[in-house]
């Protein structure tokens, strides 16, 4: 269990106990789903040392699970191509449709720094996962003199910790008027692809705010990738060692104070919901899953359609990034109060239980 295809290996059986295929899903009146969800997975972890790393990607044209080949360097993910989600005329997410033919949808690449003849994967929305990155663009600003980080503390709290979306909005105007939105540079985007995470992408939302389909944003317009966040959140853990995709003088993405602040914001976490479970202690069939916030510091996002989690991990000997984005949704909830199926708890437990073992 030393070595990242070690790591590999045992993520993809743990994925696979899950039995992700037979997940009920309530817009085909509880059946199993009828084609396997779309699960990108990626772990890194720091508990002996060097780096094991590994990213996984299940999907109704992977159902056993494709294990990405990562540069030496861990650098961006070239070996597969990230189809962007789709978005329909009605404001849908049309790809998890019932019944959707995906020979059909008219796909287009995330981003064209891939190998020609790289499989590929459909990028599932992040939901509020995304609210991780606008936090990024808030703390951006305050690096550079924009705006003090007393005064936005008050929006970015609730944004992170309980996922409100009028703190979102108000986090997106001020970066319009910032300039870190709109305009003729995308410099949030731009902050992300100079730090080698090229599938972040905060595209298309309005002056006042607008993120949502309704916005003209949303699904298909706003994209994140597990392999892409768990390295957002090296840059963000002060304790992990150097980033190796990196030129050793490249400028850090956020400083010290403003990096700290927002790992504290992703440790006061209040919505244990989809790879930790304490939020929903007590509901029938409760699972656990990963420690609860603050030893897992993280950010969820979740939709009917769509279930995500990205943090960083420390209990006891442990220390890991983990980050999961999926097509697994309330529609697959066990109960309304649920934010998405049991089986995403129990990965993260399976997560936790084989880094605790190996560290």
């Amino acid at each position: 269990m030393q070595t990242s295809d070690a790591l590999a290996e045992a993520l993809l059986a743990a994925v696979r106990a899950q039995g992700f295929a037979q997940t009920a899903d309530s817009a085909l009146g509880g059946e199993p789903v009828a084609a396997h969800p779309s699960i990108d997975l990626a772990v890194v972890d720091f508990s002996r040392g060097a780096p094991r790393v590994a990213n996984l990607l299940f999907s109704r044209e992977y159902p056993q699970g494709l294990v990405a080949p990562l540069q030496p360097h861990l650098g961006p993910l070239r070996s597969v191509r990230f189809d962007a989600d789709l978005q329909g005329a009605r404001g849908d997410s049309i790809a998890w449709l019932p019944g959707s033919d995906w020979q059909q949808l008219p796909w287009r690449a995330l981003h064209g720094e891939v190998d020609a003849a790289a499989p590929r994967f459909v990028a599932p929305y992040p939901a509020s996962l995304l609210k991780l990155m606008v936090a990024v663009g808030v703390g951006l600003a305050v690096d550079r003199n924009l705006c003090r980080l007393g005064d936005v503390l008050p929006m970015l709290d609730p944004m992170i910790t309980v996922s409100s979306n009028e703190a979102t909005d108000a986090c997106v105007a001020l970066l319009h008027r910032l300039g870190l939105l709109g305009g003729s540079v995308n410099e949030l985007n731009a902050s992300f692809h100079q730090h080698g995470l090229p599938t972040l992408q905060l595209n298309d939302t309005t002056a006042d705010g607008g993120w949502r389909n309704a916005d003209g944003a949303g699904v298909g317009h706003i994209h994140m990738t597990a392999w892409d966040s768990v390295r957002l959140l090296w840059l963000l853990d002060a304790e992990a060692p150097p980033r190796p995709w990196l030129p050793p003088a490249t400028p850090p993405l956020l400083q010290p104070a403003t990096r700290d602040a927002l790992r504290a914001l992703l440790a006061a976490q209040q919505l244990d919901e989809v790879l930790s479970s304490g939020h929903l202690r007590g509901q029938p069939g409760w699972v656990p899953g990963l420690p609860d916030a603050p030893a897992f510091a993280h950010k969820t996002g979740t939709t009917d359609n769509y279930a995500s989690d990205a943090g960083i991990v420390r209990a006891g000997r442990a220390h890991y990034l983990v980050a999961v984005l999926s097509s697994l949704g309330r529609r697959y909830a066990a109960t309304p109060a649920c934010a998405t199926t049991w089986r995403l708890p129990a990965l993260g437990a399976a997560i936790h239980a084989l880094i605790e073992h190996a560290a």
